[in-house]
């Protein structure tokens, strides 16, 4: 079901939750956590602001989130503070009696919507008259359950930032070619790691149905489909110039989901669970420059005060849609649990879960 049908199906924050206090709206919260008690569970993305992010039992990526809220047999309701293909995978990864929720149904990922299920069917047919039967479709878990699901379909996988790499690897053991969606700047900087030269690497446009490309067909191995995240997009090479220029002895640590240029002008790439391990391992005075979404950055700031560490743009805004969850919405969506009213229930047909789910299997059973 696409986020823009269930957005139909469900209602907008009442008025008179806007209207009250942040000291009133925590101790609501509070008090129904502690009413609840196991039943409920709320992860909280690390991107989430820090006013939502107190009231998280795990702090996390999206696949790890899924796979805590799995793991914990006791919640009846999972309210999930992230996006939509957050609760989507959690949904998938769940028991049937457990039910996901999430606070605001507007807060998507502008990413995973650039990989629409109806553009990718009519692309694939396309592909496969150019390359034959020579491809292997991987997507990043940053995508909608429709996609994970064509993936499982069609033989492939999904991947994370942390394990991209690895399941790269296994793709070319099994096609010639792997499309990798739908983030063309995590696809990019995978492959060329291990190896890919960027000539080798085409780009499909979904909007024109072509393949962006000055090469021929078999010297192609890598295609990549036009996507990207708005967030990490928003790193440039001039940034990183500014920071080399004002702060020589700052080391500067992206997210591989920024662009080719910015990767490799910084001195270090890596998963948000990654850049965490490397800012927490390193020495007391030591300087950063994070190129990745501001709450996270504000974040580590704060829990680093005897490292200066800045973001490599300090001008650029939070994610916008994850922005969406926060106290009023988090707050509705506990009170209507409670009242035996719940709302913005994420559910995923029986039959895409199953494709989905075997994308993921393959994945995890790898990697």
């Amino acid at each position: 079901m696409s986020i823009t049908s269930l957005l139909q199906q469900t209602t907008l924050l009442p008025d008179h939750y806007r209207t009250l206090s942040s000291i009133e709206m925590e101790s609501r919260i509070r008090t129904i956590k502690k009413k609840l008690g196991k039943t409920l569970f709320i992860p909280g993305h690390h991107y989430q602001k820090d006013e939502v992010i107190q009231f998280a039992d795990a702090t996390g990526d999206s696949l790890q989130l899924a796979q805590i809220s799995a793991a914990n047999k006791e919640a009846e309701h999972i309210v999930f503070c992230g996006v939509h293909f957050m609760a989507e995978t959690a949904d998938m990864l769940t028991m049937e009696k457990q039910h996901v929720y999430l606070p605001d149904m507007r807060a998507g990922c502008s990413m995973a919507d650039m990989a629409d299920i109806y553009q990718t069917e009519q692309a694939w047919p396309m592909l496969q008259q150019l390359f034959g039967n020579t491809i292997l479709p991987l997507t990043y878990v940053n995508s909608t359950a429709a996609i994970k699901a064509f993936t499982g379909r069609h033989g492939g996988a999904c991947v994370t930032s942390s394990n991209a790499k690895e399941m790269v690897k296994w793709a070319f053991t099994q096609k010639q070619r792997i499309l990798f969606l739908p983030d063309q700047h995590l696809g990019r900087n995978t492959a060329f790691d291990l190896g890919v030269p960027l000539e080798n690497m085409a780009v499909w446009n979904p909007h024109t149905n072509t393949l962006e490309t000055d090469q021929s067909p078999e010297n192609i191995q890598v295609i990549l489909w036009k996507g990207h995240c708005s967030v990490h997009e928003g790193f440039t090479v001039q940034h990183t110039a500014m920071v080399r220029q004002s702060n020589p002895n700052m080391r500067i640590i992206v997210h591989p989901e920024c662009s080719r240029e910015v990767v490799a002008a910084a001195d270090d790439s890596g998963s948000t669970k990654y850049i965490l391990d490397t800012i927490n391992n390193a020495s007391s005075g030591s300087a950063w420059a994070i190129g990745t979404e501001m709450n996270l950055v504000n974040r580590i700031i704060q829990q680093h005060p005897d490292k200066h560490i800045i973001s490599l743009n300090e001008n650029f805004c939070p994610c916008l849609t994850m922005n969406r969850i926060d106290l009023p919405h988090l707050l509705w969506s506990l009170e209507s649990i409670v009242q035996g009213k719940p709302h913005n229930r994420i559910q995923v047909d029986a039959s895409t879960a199953k494709e989905a789910r075997s994308s993921l299997e393959r994945m995890l059973s790898r990697a």
